[in-house]
């Protein structure tokens, strides 16, 4: 007769404490624990065990079992409740028929939108699905056996499936489990596990640089360095120092009519000689009904005695830079010598120039000066507070750093003040990449221009409020940046900048910053993460999945106290925008369909009593013997529009499903569910919360949808 398992267990691991379970003709089912003695005899003989705890009578046990009943009911009515929520909201998701999969067109494009391949288009989301439908096999596979009673660790796994081969199988399930066990013990963990250490390698590199950035932003703080002008700050009523070198300002815009009148009147009412200024409306508008208003606003500045001329270009090719570039070939730009550019939404105080434009004064070298965004309307909802920890790190530690330690960052667009021989020198505005800010800054600093960032002169703007702007902004701000790494490289080695220089490009600023980031933060927690769950072979560590993490995101957090509550949903909103940056990461790098969409983020017009202030005391400073306009009606007048526009949008608010974030919050929710049968507790919960958290963005429960 071939030996039992029960007996094969305790020859192998004699001496060794254990759990075993074992049913017997002439027994009922007896726990043993402890270890299993050589008087372990087979066929109904007696066993000597020990009882793990004390006997309770049959009342005790009764009320025990009642208790727990009545808890479990209570937690699955709880379930239950949820889950008819959760349903409810799928149910009005599903009938408003639309998905991020949708082949529907953005009226607020710029320029000429691309069509794109729907093979190339789905081919990432076929991926993940694969992902998905495989590990709801596996955790099918993984319960059935748990109910069998083979919760045992990998290596009783393995014991179990070499005494099958030896002495036969019981069954066709088991003969396909113990399969699946000797496939994954070696084939799949192998790979998996290195692949797993080389994001491990990434990762703790990335944090390394984040690390060695922040300690850099103390050191700034510490000394208390900061650039300062050679002759001193400019004072436009008495003329000191007669620093006014011509200034041209740039804002492009493309059918944005609710931002146009606060961003026009924030330019006509800057603090400079109005001989020595000129303002450019750069209206790429294709709405004929948006062009019309913004031509009569600039009319209504020219009789105020502005300065000020409406462009619009007939031929819309190159999006943003394509109309910097119409803009910069007039004539009377050769009159000239600094461009300061603002996006439509932004809103600069009026002593901009006069904070900016003096660091140029006897600094042949340097090119650019970059002053900090800051938000008007950054406490919006959760999605525009997880934003501006972002940004806020990236202003305060990022720009900041490079920009006292190395002379460059990358331009953000807007909020700057350019040299216009360096802007000619590098080439001028090119539309080969959707990135152009990114693009003209790295061929300046190839050339030798210098640049300055300036943390404390702050311009407002206005943060995407709803997840779909938010996500095709973000789609852009990974995706071009690979495009534009792929045509600049050559130029990079070619260049005749020091190695250092080159290094901080190629390896800090491209790869490591732009590639390295997305690519581990979705395959080492999205992908790989789920994975070890159903293979526990390959395993990662508990200071990869919670310690370093939260770490870092403490530290991402420091720029911004205040939004220290929200530590926990940024860490798990990051995890989740992965997937997003790591598609467009894919895109830009090897130039798929969706490489050069570009969609202008949708504004909502938000204005800030601040603003309101400063331009009416701007006014009465310039209009004198002008009746005083009362400030109070102009703030009930803005709070009356907003509550309109707030009406308005809740009529027309629409949400979408995003099939990509869905299928993935199902993939990390199977594995929490396979890391509870093994009871692994921080891998648990982290799984269970980023799965939610998936699932939250992919029903678009986060943010508003502005129309």
């Amino acid at each position: 007769m071939a030996p039992s398992f029960d007996w094969w267990a305790k020859e192998s691991r004699r001496g060794t404490p254990v759990v075993v379970k074992m049913e017997n003709p002439n027994w009922s089912m007896v726990e043993l624990e402890g270890p299993i003695e050589d008087d372990f005899l087979m066929g109904g003989s007696p066993v000597r065990a020990r009882d793990k705890g004390r006997s309770k009578n049959a009342k005790q046990l009764t009320w025990v079992l009642l208790l727990k009943a009545h808890r479990a009911a209570g937690c699955l009515t709880s379930i239950a409740s949820a889950m008819f929520s959760l349903t409810a909201i799928v149910r009005r998701r599903l009938a408003s028929g639309r998905t991020d999969t949708d082949n529907d067109r953005d009226t607020g494009a710029r320029g000429r939108r691309e069509t794109e391949n729907p093979a190339v288009k789905n081919r990432f989301y076929g991926c993940i699905k694969v992902f998905l439908w495989l590990s709801l096999l596996l955790l099918g596979f993984e319960v059935a056996a748990y109910f069998k009673g083979w919760h045992f660790g990998a290596s009783n796994l393995q014991l179990k499936y070499l005494w099958n081969t030896q002495f036969g199988v019981k069954g066709a399930f088991d003969w396909v489990y113990f399969k699946w066990v000797f496939i994954r013990v070696e084939y799949l963990a192998p790979p998996l596990q290195f692949l797993a250490n080389a994001c491990i390698v990434l990762f703790l590199i990335q944090s390394l640089d984040r690390l060695v950035l922040c300690m850099g932003c103390f050191w700034i703080r510490l000394k208390k360095i900061k650039p300062v002008p050679k002759n001193g700050v400019l004072d436009l009523e008495t003329g000191e120092n007669g620093y006014f070198p011509m200034v041209l300002v740039q804002i492009p815009m493309c059918n944005e009519k609710e931002v146009y009148q606060q961003s026009i009147a924030a330019v006509c009412n800057l603090d400079w000689p109005k001989s020595k200024m000129l303002i450019q409306i750069l209206d790429d508008s294709d709405d004929p009904i948006a062009q019309t208003l913004i031509k009569e606003e600039v009319n209504k500045w020219q009789r105020e005695g502005a300065r000020i001329v409406y462009r619009h270009r007939v031929l819309r090719d190159g999006y943003k830079a394509g109309n910097l570039k119409s803009a910069m070939n007039c004539n009377y730009v050769r009159d000239y010598e600094f461009v300061a550019i603002f996006d439509a939404d932004f809103q600069p105080t009026s002593d901009f120039l006069m904070k900016t434009v003096p660091h140029f004064k006897d600094n042949v070298e340097l090119g650019l000066v970059q002053a900090r965004w800051s938000f008007v309307n950054k406490d919006e909802n959760l999605l525009t507070r997880l934003q501006n920890i972002n940004l806020a790190f990236h202003f305060e530690v990022e720009q900041q750093v490079n920009g006292c330690l190395i002379n460059f960052f990358g331009f953000n667009g807007t909020a700057g003040v350019w040299r216009i021989k360096a802007l000619e020198d590098s080439g001028g505005w090119l539309e080969r990449t959707t990135v152009e800010d990114m693009d003209i800054a790295v061929r300046a600093h190839l050339h030798g221009w210098k640049f300055i960032f300036l943390n404390d002169v702050e311009c407002q703007c206005e943060l995407p409020e709803s997840y779909e702007a938010y996500r095709k902004q973000q789609h852009r701000w990974h995706s071009g940046p690979m495009q534009l790494f792929r045509l600049c490289l050559p130029d990079i080695i070619k260049s005749k900048i020091s190695f250092w220089k080159k290094f901080n490009l190629i390896f800090l600023f491209f790869l490591l910053r732009k590639l390295i980031l997305p690519f581990y933060s979705f395959t080492l927690f999205c992908i790989i993460l789920p994975m070890t769950m159903f293979i526990p072979e390959a395993e990662l560590p508990a200071w990869v999945v919670c310690y370093i993490p939260a770490t870092m995101s403490f530290l991402n957090i420091l720029p911004a106290p205040k939004s220290f509550p929200f530590i926990v949903p940024y860490l798990l909103f990051e995890n989740t925008m992965s997937v997003t940056k790591f598609n467009a990461m894919i895109s830009g790098l090897f130039q798929l369909g969706s490489a050069y969409e570009w969609v202008v983020t949708k504004k909502s017009g938000r204005s800030s009593e601040g603003d309101l202030t400063s331009l009416v005391e701007k006014e009465l400073k310039h209009q004198r013997g002008v009746s005083v306009p009362d400030l109070n009606d102009m703030k009930e007048e803005v709070k009356q529009q907003e509550e309109k526009a707030s009406k308005k949008k809740k009529k027309t608010k629409h949400n979408r499903i995003y099939t990509k974030e869905l299928a993935l919050a199902f993939l990390l929710l199977a594995a929490s569910a396979r890391s509870l049968l093994s009871a692994q507790g921080v891998h648990f919960y982290f799984l269970l919360f980023q799965g939610i958290s998936f699932l939250l963005v992919g029903l678009d429960l986060i943010g508003e949808q502005v129309q």
